[in-house]
């Protein structure tokens, strides 16, 4: 009989039914090197994943972000009988009250979260198969609660979804590209539209010369990512949202990730300005693999500038860059925004899991269920979300008076 063997998180074995004939054995890692080489491997294949599942990305991640934040891993890989490995899950462990709860590895700095699945496996792999390896993390888990999961990725449907699910709050967004910049950029925009952008392109240029680059080396990075954390830090407080870049170990992340380079050579965080006589005007930053440019962020700066959308003009440049460089898709990330629009016009459904291990699991899972309903009801009706970002903003201006 094959057996599947699940190792906990001292490492000891345990042996339980094989989920099917070709999963035989199921490892779960609490540390980044003992999963490491099936990480490396998956990455090597024909896999199912974001650019956000990287193992680079995630190790500085939880080095910088997640190990501080009470995050270890849990990291479960799933090998075939010759022990090559099948599907990984980037999941971490961390405590919220009294629950013991598993999530993407990632935090708030993942747009886009999946396991990364083998192609084959993808097309074989079932409820049962997903079940049973789900509920070995009972013994140590009672909440599995996985957000902003895309229904389908790169032409696949998520396997995650064959279990019970419920939409986001927010979609994704992205669009496709060609190797013709100009004649997709005519026709995914009006003439209105391109007279005006037009305008505001020669209104910048009256400042002064205007120059778009990508950030390269240490000291131009640090540079670039100071001024992007100042005019981040200006935009939330006018607008009354958190800082998630304010944290010295957000930003530490940030900068080593930008200092990281992939196997290809090219950074890990992609980093681009626009800058109006050396001073910077907009910056955005992002990921690229599989054929595909993911951004992470993008600031602007206030005042004199602004006026004239550097950040629609960056955009502009970005993408331009990347059809040259052969890329099929750029995507802007979760949630609704105005800018999007331009580059970004197709929504991409994403879900949320909420798994229970235990009945404390269970009564949580349910409050989590709804709180996530409730948000996605008012992010889905725009008066309604217009109206709380108002009422942001004159938060922001009386807190800033006082």
């Amino acid at each position: 009989m094959n057996v599947v063997a699940l190792r906990s998180l001292n490492h000891d074995a345990e042996l339980i039914p094989a989920t099917d004939g070709k999963i035989a054995r199921v490892a779960v890692y609490d540390d980044f090197a003992s999963a490491e080489p099936a990480w490396r491997a998956l990455e090597q294949q024909a896999t199912l994943a974001t650019p956000y599942q990287g193992y680079d990305f995630l190790r500085l991640w939880h080095r910088h972000i997640g190990a501080a934040s009470g995050v270890t891993p849990c990291v479960v890989v799933a090998y075939d009988a010759k022990g090559t490995p099948l599907f990984l899950w980037p999941f971490g462990s961390r405590r919220l009250g009294s629950l013991r709860v598993v999530e993407f590895l990632g935090g708030k700095h993942a747009n886009f979260n999946m396991a990364i699945w083998r192609r084959d496996v993808v097309a074989q792999i079932g409820v049962a198969e997903l079940q049973r390896v789900l509920d070995r993390l009972g013994a140590r888990t009672d909440l599995v609660m996985l957000a902003n999961q895309p229904l389908t990725w790169a032409g696949c449907a998520n396997p995650f979804a064959l279990l019970p699910q419920q939409y986001s709050p927010s979609f994704g967004h992205s669009g496709a590209l060609s190797r013709d910049y100009n004649a997709m950029f005519e026709a995914n925009t009006s003439p209105g539209t391109r007279k005006k952008l037009r305008r505001k392109e020669r209104l910048l240029a009256g400042y002064g010369e205007v120059r778009f680059q990508q950030a390269k080396g240490p000291a131009e990075i640090s540079a670039v990512l100071e001024d992007f954390f100042r005019q981040k830090t200006a935009r939330t407080r006018a607008i009354g949202l958190p800082d998630f870049f304010g944290d010295d170990d957000v930003r530490q992340f940030l900068r080593a990730a930008a200092e990281t380079s992939t196997a290809a050579g090219e950074p890990l965080i992609e980093l681009y300005t626009l800058t109006v006589d050396g001073v910077i005007v907009a910056t955005v930053g992002g990921i690229v693999a599989d054929g595909r440019f993911t951004g992470m962020f993008i600031s602007i700066v206030h005042g004199l500038y602004a006026a004239e959308s550097p950040g629609q003009q960056i955009l502009m440049h970005v993408v331009r860059r990347c059809c040259e460089r052969g890329l099929h898709t750029f995507d802007l990330g979760i949630g609704e925004a105005k800018y999007k629009d331009l580059f970004c016009p197709d929504a991409e459904p994403m879900f949320d899991s909420y798994w229970p291990l235990s009945p404390a699991g269970r009564r949580a899972a349910v409050v989590l269920r709804f709180i996530a309903a409730a948000k996605r009801a008012i992010k889905q009706r725009p008066l309604l979300w217009s109206m709380i970002v108002k009422a942001r903003k004159l938060r922001a201006r009386l807190s800033g008076a006082l």
